[in-house]
């Protein structure tokens, strides 16, 4: 069999009917299991995945006859990349689908931890009416220091745009990135300037656990830190010391080093976490809408379609 795909996650049909107009047959089997998968792979050319499971070296060798993977989303570490790429497998993902998911999910992060709209919340539902308390600060005049300019980031700096604020960002793996939304930095301006930090990088291996107690030590000013990159990149107990050391003001965290349940709750510091009034926790759905399913599909489509391999 030939230039057919298998597809064992939730996708927006868009992705389907444009692939078959390419000449491809597609198997869609989103309830599908790792050993399942695994037991069929080497019948099929293409393999689409969100995050259901890893795609590793043991399967990548069962994979005898894989040309291209495509990962319905951006981040790609649930993916061996290199052992892929040596195996001549082209890979394809999807960050231009949901980087305007992911940036106004960082700006509605940010804009609740500054004005206590979750503690309010829940105070006002609970009987008592606290303004002092609640007070907000107001974004404009401030700086905003992104990590990673890539589409994620770029996204957030262009949200950010309206609100007269500062934005500065540093890449370790591009240069000459300025444009009208983010002033290109060096990390050292990152952590002497930012009134507030957001991350925007994959999770590699350079970057897992880099967010740590010793680099919040650095910030010059207490911050506000958003995190809707990779959860593995933020060790969650140095984001809960440096609230309590005043380093962080609030934290608003999408993705954590430890998701789902009941993993998450069996970690020592979740209680301490999900029990502290100056942390906005979300599911991992920064990049997840009603608009980015459907968008994420046809930007796969389209790069497939560019590849020419039906």
């Amino acid at each position: 069999m030939k230039n057919n795909i298998l597809i064992v996650d939730d996708l927006h049909p868009a992705f389907i009917e444009q692939a078959e107009g390419f000449g491809y047959t597609i198997n869609y089997q989103p309830d599908m299991k790792l050993d399942e998968a695994y037991a069929i792979i080497n019948n099929y050319d293409g393999l689409v995945i969100r995050s259901k499971f890893q795609v590793d070296r043991k399967f990548i060798d069962q994979a005898t006859h894989l040309r291209f993977i495509c990962r319905a989303g951006a981040g790609m570490d649930n993916i061996d990349e290199d052992y892929a790429l040596e195996k001549g497998i082209k890979l394809i993902n999807a960050p231009e689908g949901n980087m305007d998911a992911v940036g106004e999910h960082a700006i509605g992060l940010l804009l609740s931890l500054m004005n206590n709209m979750n503690t309010a919340d829940a105070e006002i539902r609970a009987g008592n009416w606290r303004r002092e308390k609640n007070r907000g600060y107001e974004l404009k005049g401030r700086t905003v220091g992104i990590i990673g300019y890539g589409h994620m980031g770029s996204s957030f700096a262009k949200k950010l745009s309206g609100f007269d604020v500062n934005v500065i960002a540093y890449d370790k793996y591009k240069t000459g990135f300025s444009d009208r939304y983010a002033r290109e930095v060096s990390m050292e301006e990152i952590v002497k300037h930012s009134d507030v930090l957001s991350l925007h990088i994959p999770l590699t291996k350079e970057t897992d656990g880099m967010v740590n107690d010793e680099y919040f030590y650095h910030f010059k000013k207490p911050i506000f830190f958003i995190n809707t990159a990779r959860g593995k990149i933020v060790k969650t107990s140095a984001v809960l010391s440096a609230i309590k050391q005043g380093k962080i003001i609030a934290a608003g965290l999408d993705v954590l080093e430890v998701e789902k349940f009941p993993s998450l709750a069996e970690q020592a510091w979740f209680d301490e976490l999900r029990q502290s009034g100056k942390v906005i926790l979300s599911p991992h759905v920064g990049g997840w809408t009603f608009e980015s399913y459907r968008k994420i599909s046809e930007v796969m489509a389209r790069k497939l379609g560019e590849l020419g391999l039906a």
